[in-house]
Formats: C-alpha cells, sequence, structure tokens
C-alpha cells in the first residue's frame, strides 16, 4: 500500500488551527542552508534543488533496481527552519533579506546516507547545480513542540504565532528559543493568498 503523508502523518502535517502539542519524532531529510529574502529566486533555485533530489528518491525503482526496503510513497512537503541575523532580531519591522534559514524535504526511512549520497551523485551528473555540493542529508530531532495550522497568506503569521504563544503561557510551557518551522501543504505557485495551509511549529519545553 502506498505510504501517503497526509493520511499516515495526519499529526505530524496536518494539525487544527488552533496551538497544540506534539512529540516528533527523529526524521531524516536532504536540506540545503541560506539566508536572504524567500521571494528572490536564489530561494526558488533551492526548493527546486531539493525536489529534484526527492524526485530522483522516488523515482529509483523505474531507473534500476530498487533500494532495499523501498516502498511506494507521495513526495513529502518542503519545510523550513527560519531565524533572524542577529542585527534584525530587535527591529520593529521584519526585513526578509535578514532571513536565515534551512530549507528541507523528508525522506523515507529507507533512505540511508550511503543512498542518499548516491542520488546526489547521480543528479550532479545529469542536472549540474552549484547547490548540490551544499545539501546535506541528516536527522532532525525536534522532540517536544508547539504547532498550529495557519491558514492565509505568510505575512498574516505573526497572529497565529501570538496565539501559540499564549497557549504557552497558559500553560506551563515556554519556546526554547526564535527559531521555528514552517512546512508548506499547499502549493504557493497555484494556491490563493487567502487559501495557503502552512504547519506552524516551534520547540517547548514544560515550566
Amino acid at each position: 500500500m502506498k505510504y501517503e503523508w497526509k493520511k499516515n502523518d495526519k499529526a505530524l502535517y496536518l494539525p487544527k488551527n488552533e496551538p497544540t502539542v506534539i512529540e516528533v519524532p527523529p526524521l531524516k531529510y536532504f536540506m540545503l542552508s541560506g539566508k536572504g529574502n524567500p521571494n528572490h529566486a536564489d530561494f526558488a533555485e533551492a526548493v527546486g534543488v531539493l525536489y529534484s533530489l526527492s524526485y530522483a528518491v522516488k523515482m529509483m525503482p523505474k531507473k534500476g533496481p530498487a533500494p532495499e526496503g523501498y516502498y511506494e510513497y507521495t513526495v513529502f512537503p518542503l519545510e523550513g527552519v527560519w531565524d533572524l541575523a542577529e542585527d534584525a532580531r530587535h527591529a520593529d519591522i521584519l526585513d526578509k533579506d535578514k532571513l536565515v534559514y534551512t530549507i528541507m524535504i523528508r525522506q523515507p526511512d529507507f533512505v540511508t546516507e550511503s543512498l542518499a549520497q548516491e542520488v546526489i551523485a547521480a543528479v550532479e551528473k545529469k542536472k549540474p547545480h552549484e547547490l548540490l555540493s551544499q545539501v546535506v542529508f541528516g536527522g532532525l530531532q525536534e522532540g517536544l513542540c508547539l504547532q498550529m495550522m495557519h491558514h492565509g497568506p505568510y505575512d498574516e503569521e505573526p497572529a497565529s504565532f501570538a496565539r501559540m504563544e499564549q497557549y504557552c503561557a497558559e500553560h506551563n510551557l515556554r519556546r526554547e528559543s526564535k527559531l521555528h518551522k514552517e512546512i508548506y501543504i499547499s502549493d504557493v505557485r497555484k494556491t490563493r493568498p487567502d487559501k495557503l495551509k502552512t504547519v506552524l511549529r516551534f520547540k517547548v519545553e514544560e515550566i
């Protein structure tokens, strides 16, 4: 049976539009780090590189022998961990040129370090790109987190984060840092801004 994240991992990818505590298990990703405005072309280039690798993994059985443990699955959505450069953290207005990010796409559990490097090499041979040398394959341990589904434009996310901060204050939780993760459930190229769905998540600790 095909593994579909929208059905098999609803708790991780389809939370309610109200704050919810979740324990996120360790997961494996292709990752790229960068800085600057996500509306600029270099960010789109980075996203494209991650998708080229993710689809290369998915299509491996059609190019040759299937990797050990391979199963049919739906490619996972784009995710990003976001921060601000030190000199911009206390500004009154968000300067998107000062954003610091690591974007990533989750990989199925059959993907090992050696398989990931094999895929990177194969994509680099077929479709060279300077960013491929910067891709990292590795695990991410998020642990105890607070999350919610944000509906609407990205620029309206502060209202959802305010609700999450209020939830922390009312439930003896402390946000670990200003880092946060976004999971892009909607395709921004095909979805009206008011219809966008984005999972917002940050690490918390009990107090």
